[in-house]
């Protein structure tokens, strides 16, 4: 049992964030109010649905308050009666402008999941994958009205494998994060007076990430596709055409090859996968997803009929991308 006493928000919204407010639930915190983005229309149904972090604090009886924006005067003046000492704040999503950041005694914090100052944004954990970093991790950062420009309190870090993808690293991250949190809650006054500023000349930005994205261009070498497949899984995933049909790209590994055949030719197709020349090296698509199918690995697809492969044709943009 944690013998913090502070009176503590949070501001969240996706599984990660839920995963640290779970992580302070169960270490007995004292969480007097919670924040989360409106219901948002989702599924096939478009139906309004709860928040992970909503869901999360309805089931324990937490408080939950959910508006549009944090600049109105009223939302302000019901945050400061609760009298926190501290604001979490963990993928909320909404903007926290300077009143807000100064409600709490000791100020908000924020968990990052990257080692600030690489990858301040939207998508670190995927632009981590993207750029071939080795490492990475998450900080416990005191939040100012810049882009998580604030000084770190505390960090945890960790490694990122030659098969690490975007849904593995959260996993690792959300791991890893709720521990950090919980050390910098216990310590924050002691932490707070030793943190130091972030070097803003090293700083990296990582930039939301979008569906046109997603296109596979086989002009670029073999190691670069592989890492953003990695990186833009489980979403959006990316994608490529054969013969005119959209085909999604679950997973693939890079392969040594000296072929000086046309970027985006299939050089060769067989139980492990389907081989295709890049710009650099060759890559094999291990695991795919014909349209209206299911995800499969390339051997389970072969012996349908309608299956678009074939040695020597070129994988490219679908007519409608």
């Amino acid at each position: 049992m944690s013998e913090c006493t502070l009176r503590i928000g949070f501001a969240g919204t996706p599984e990660f964030a839920a995963a640290h407010l779970r992580a302070l639930i169960e270490a007995r915190f004292n969480i007097e109010v919670v924040l989360s983005q409106p219901d948002r229309p989702a599924g096939r149904g478009k139906k309004l649905m709860a928040s992970p972090v909503k869901t999360l604090a309805l089931e324990h009886l937490l408080p939950i308050l959910q508006p549009e924006t944090l600049k109105d005067p009223d939302t302000q003046e019901l945050l400061r009666n609760y009298q926190l000492d501290v604001l979490v704040v963990v993928a909320y999503g909404l903007l926290l402008p300077q009143p807000v950041l100064d409600i709490p005694r000791l100020g908000c914090i924020n968990v990052h999941a990257s080692l600030l100052p690489k990858w301040r944004g939207a998508a670190p954990v995927q632009r981590a994958i993207e750029a071939g970093d080795s490492q990475t991790g998450v900080c416990i950062m005191q939040m100012e009205a810049g882009l998580d420009t604030g000084p770190v309190l505390y960090s945890a870090a960790c490694d990122i494998k030659p098969t690490t993808t975007a849904g593995t690293l959260f996993t690792e991250l959300e791991n890893i994060g709720p521990t950090a949190l919980i050390h910098a809650l216990e310590n924050l006054e002691a932490l707070q007076t030793k943190a130091k500023p972030q070097e803003h000349s090293a700083s990296t930005y990582a930039s939301k990430i979008s569906k046109e994205e997603a296109f596979v261009d086989f002009t670029e070498s073999a190691i670069q596709i592989d890492r953003k497949i990695r990186a833009f899984h489980p979403f959006p995933v990316t994608y490529t055409s054969a013969a005119g049909e959209r085909i999604r790209i679950h997973a693939a590994s890079p392969i040594i090859s000296d072929n000086k055949h046309p970027a985006g030719t299939v050089l060769a197709i067989d139980k492990s996968g389907i081989l295709v020349q890049c710009g650099n090296g060759a890559l094999r698509l291990e695991q795919v997803q014909l349209p209206n199918a299911k995800v499969l690995l390339v051997r389970d697809i072969l012996n349908n009929p309608k299956q678009p492969f074939n040695v020597g044709m070129r994988l490219g943009r679908p007519l409608t991308a």
